[in-house]
Parts: C-alpha cells; sequence; structure tokens
C-alpha cells in the first residue's frame, strides 16, 4: 500500500478533529436550542458574540497567526528556533496588548456600537438592547484569553505540529456545553443519564461557557509550547527585524479581516430588521455549511501553509503552484458534491438536532442549503488566500475582500427592500459573493505563476458529480422504506459513494498532496 504524504496526513489529521469539533458545535447547538428555541435571547447571545469574534480574528486569530506563520517558518529554517520563539514573544506580547486595550474600548463604547442605525442590533427595543450590551462586554474576557491562544496555534502549526492546535476547538466546544448544561439552566440537566448541578445563569451562562472554553483552547497546548522548548521573552521591540517583517504582512491582513467581519456585522444588522429567529436561522445555516468547509476546505489549507510558505521561502515556485493546484483541484471536486448531497438530505436532520417548530426547521434549512451553494467559494478562497499570505502578498487579499464587502451589501439591501419575505435564506444567497472573491484570487494567482493553476476538469467532474450524487440522496430518502432520518442518511451516504466514483481522479489527487 502507498504511503500517504506528509500533507495528506496532516489534512486527515486535522480533518479528524475538527470533525470531532463540529460533532460538539452541533451537540452545543441542540442542547442550546432545546433550551432557548428561536428566541430573542439566542438572538442575543449570537450578536453579542460578533464583536468580540471580530477583534480575536482581527488581533490575534486570523490575521497575526496567518502572517506570523510564513515569517516564523523562515525563522525556524535559516536561525533556528530560539530565534523563532523570541520572534513570537514579541508578536505575542503585542497581540495580547492591543487586544487589551481594545476590549477596554469596545466595552466603553458598547452601547452606541449596539444602539446606533449603524450598529450590530439597531432594530431591537432598549431592554433588549441592554442585555446583548451587557453580554457583549461579558464576552471579551474570552476574546482577550484567546489573543495569546490563537497565535499559540500559529506557533505550533510553524513548527509542524498539529495535534493540539486541531484539538484546541473541540475544547473549546466542551466548555460552552459546560456552560448551557451547569451555568444556564435554573434547574439540574440531565446529560447522558447523570444530573448536572444547575446555577440558573440563563443566557449568561453561555457566556460563561465561552470563557472557560476560550481556558481549555489555551491551556491543552501548553505542553506543545514545553515540547518544543519555549521560552517567553518579555518584550515588544518594534525595530527587531522580523517583527517588522510580520507588522509588514500584518497592516494588510488586519483591514482584510475587517473586511471579513464587516460581512458578519452587515449581515445582523440586516437581519435584525427581519422576522425573530432570523440571527439564529443564519448563524445555524452557516454553521451546518461549516462542517464541509472546515473539514475539506480549512484542514487542507491549514495543512499546507507551513509547507508553502517554505517553497515561498526557497523560490521554488513549481513545487508550490503544484501543490496550490492539487489542494483546488480536490476542492472543487469534493465540495460541490458534498453541498449537493447534504442539501439534499438535510432536513429531516435539521429537525431532529434542533428540535425547531416546522417553521423555524423549514427556514433553518433553507438558510442552510443558502449557504452550501457558497461551499466551493469559502474552500478556495481559503486555500488562495494562504497562498498569497505564503508569498507575503498580503495586498491581493485585501481588495478582493471589499469587492466581496460591496456585493454583499448591495445584496442585502436587495433583500431587505425588495423581497424580504426571504428572510434568512436571501441574507445566506448574498453570501455568494465570496464566490467571486475566490474567481478574483484565482484569477490573480494565475498571472503570478509561470505556469498557470489547471482545475477546469476538476470543475467539471464536481459539477455532474454534484447533479447526479444530490438527485441521488434526494430521490433515496424520499422512496425508500423507513423513517425520515434513516432514508436522509442512507440516501446521502449513497449519494456519496455515486459522487466519489465519479470524481475518483481528485480522490487520488488528495492522498498525494
Amino acid at each position: 500500500m502507498k504511503k500517504l504524504s506528509f500533507l495528506t496526513r496532516t489534512s486527515f489529521l486535522i480533518a479528524a478533529f475538527f470533525g470531532t469539533d463540529k460533532i460538539l458545535a452541533f451537540l452545543r447547538a441542540k442542547i442550546i436550542a432545546n433550551q432557548f428555541g428561536l428566541s430573542f435571547e439566542l438572538d442575543a447571545f449570537n450578536i453579542a458574540n460578533n464583536l468580540p469574534d471580530m477583534l480575536f480574528a482581527l488581533i490575534s486569530g486570523g490575521a497575526m497567526s496567518m502572517a506570523l506563520i510564513p515569517v516564523l517558518s523562515e525563522y525556524l529554517t535559516t536561525r533556528g528556533r530560539p530565534e523563532a520563539w523570541k520572534l513570537f514573544s514579541r508578536i505575542a506580547n503585542l497581540a495580547f496588548l492591543v487586544t487589551a486595550s481594545a476590549g477596554i474600548l469596545i466595552a466603553i463604547f458598547a452601547e452606541p456600537i449596539v444602539r446606533a442605525e449603524i450598529g450590530i442590533a439597531p432594530g431591537f427595543n432598549i431592554e433588549q438592547q441592554n442585555t446583548i450590551i451587557h453580554l457583549m462586554r461579558l464576552n471579551l474576557i474570552a476574546t482577550t484569553i484567546f489573543s495569546v491562544s490563537g497565535l499559540v496555534i500559529g506557533g505550533l502549526q510553524a513548527n509542524q505540529h498539529f495535534l493540539l492546535p486541531a484539538m484546541a476547538p473541540a475544547l473549546y466546544n466542551i466548555g460552552q456545553i459546560f456552560g448551557a448544561t451547569v451555568f444556564s439552566p435554573s434547574e439540574p440537566y440531565h446529560f447522558a443519564g447523570i444530573q448536572l448541578p444547575a446555577f440558573g445563569l440563563g443566557v449568561e451562562g453561555l457566556v460563561y461557557g465561552v470563557i472557560l472554553g476560550a481556558i481549555l483552547h489555551l491551556g491543552v497546548q501548553i505542553p506543545g509550547l514545553i515540547k518544543y522548548r519555549f521560552k517567553w521573552t518579555p518584550s515588544i521591540n518594534l525595530k527587531d527585524e522580523g517583527v517588522r517583517a510580520v507588522l509588514k504582512i500584518i497592516g494588510p491582513r488586519l483591514v482584510t479581516m475587517l473586511g471579513i467581519q464587516l460581512v458578519f456585522i452587515a449581515r445582523d444588522n440586516f437581519a435584525s430588521r427581519l422576522e425573530v429567529g432570523a440571527v439564529t436561522a443564519l448563524t445555524y445555516g452557516w454553521m451546518i455549511m461549516q462542517v464541509p468547509e472546515t473539514l475539506l476546505g480549512t484542514a487542507i489549507a491549514t495543512a499546507i501553509l507551513p509547507t508553502i510558505s517554505e517553497y515561498a521561502a526557497a523560490e521554488n515556485w513549481t513545487k508550490f503552484r503544484k501543490t496550490i493546484e492539487r489542494a483546488i483541484q480536490v476542492m472543487l471536486a469534493l465540495t460541490l458534491p458534498a453541498a449537493a448531497i447534504l442539501g439534499a438530505g438535510l432536513f429531516p436532520l435539521v429537525r431532529a438536532v434542533f428540535g425547531f417548530d416546522m417553521d423555524g426547521t423549514t427556514l433553518l434549512v433553507w438558510t442552510a442549503r443558502a449557504y452550501l451553494l457558497t461551499l466551493a467559494g469559502y474552500a478556495i478562497q481559503e486555500v488562495l488566500s494562504r497562498a498569497f499570505y505564503a508569498r507575503q502578498e498580503a495586498l491581493v487579499p485585501l481588495w478582493t475582500i471589499f469587492v466581496r464587502f460591496g456585493l454583499y451589501i448591495a445584496g442585502g439591501l436587495v433583500v431587505l427592500n425588495f423581497f424580504p419575505e426571504l428572510s434568512a435564506t436571501g441574507l445566506a444567497l448574498a453570501e455568494l459573493a465570496v464566490t467571486v472573491e475566490a474567481a478574483l484570487m484565482l484569477y490573480i494567482m494565475r498571472a503570478r505563476l509561470q505556469e498557470s493553476v489547471s482545475a477546469l476538469s476538476s470543475l467539471g467532474r464536481g459539477f455532474v458529480a454534484a447533479v447526479i450524487g444530490g438527485t441521488s440522496t434526494y430521490l433515496l430518502a424520499l422512496y425508500l422504506p423507513g423513517g425520515a432520518i434513516s432514508t436522509a442518511i442512507i440516501g446521502m451516504a449513497l449519494g456519496a459513494v455515486i459522487a466519489l466514483l465519479i470524481v475518483q481522479k481528485e480522490v487520488r489527487v488528495l492522498f498525494n498532496l
């Protein structure tokens, strides 16, 4: 049997733990949905998360770690681990100070941030807005912890260590489940035959679960720092060559991440003006789409970033192009049928997991289906954005995200003013703007390389697999005897087998990234 390549093994490892994380995420969502339903309290919790999440993504989670890995990989290759950890310490110290300062400012100005017409929740009444303000301030504690934890992920991945960073999101979900089952309920919660104590904190308990999850997210990675002999350097030193190299990338990356987070803020702004439950339908619909996107797009893109950063540093553009090309071919061939198959069998599974009434289930299912149309775009964008950062070309993702943001705003305004009956589903469809962003990135990347990236045949096979696999899933789920859940699962399994036979060439590529 042929030995799997390092990138394939790493991708499978990350995907396995991300899959565990998604299972826990849906368990968490089911517990929370059973407690709160499609209610204002759940909308408030989801909205209150947005600005702290944006702060985390801007300062550490998505911005600095993406900028840090290429430079840290270069340091590990040319200067050794002690110098690399000095650079890591200086960046982590800076991230913590900036996050804490920004968190204090957000806490001070939380009221206008929530209440303003262009704020995050202008459509709610004063009492409801007060709840959102309180939850958002409390959530900033977790954000400060994440400012360090997110960078630790980047530091360990630059050392080609992926196990503990892949485990961290699952621990984060476990913390949130504890919050939902212990901190929130007013009566003892029965979980797996065990009666848990009840703190009776209501929706506030969910935020305490987020804080606990953040602590676990950081704590599980500490053994990795010990293994790779991390030694903290208590300084920032903006004159340091490595710090300047990271900051040179981080400036455009910060603006890029701001554009990404503005999409989510605009989404909730629009949704707050629609029916109750629209925010939650968008949050859960996004989460459903993120299952295949994380297992394919994020897992593969995360695995290849340190390697393509090394290729870029060595100017080995042939291997760089081949790695990117293979990743995109796999993405197109697998995400298209995955979206069709999941969309075809989704309804009974959503009803069973979330327990909403028929109207709520229908809204969520169609919102998730709309998001699934964006799956391929998101997966390709994940790979290409990392490719540009590996080349230390941060300006391309910067301007393409604002093309996407402009298209999303236009689409959201059309839904709000002309098709409000589409509700959350219409706002999810507006996120097809990410496909335009991915296409622009691919066009630019092809122009950057001496040999262009080729993926047209994979696109064709992926489309055929989507049509045949999705249709097979729907018909099997509709006509097979048995309960709705069992027939949906069988239909999706057989639809997946049929699709994989059609894209078997790309499946072989996946095993040799």
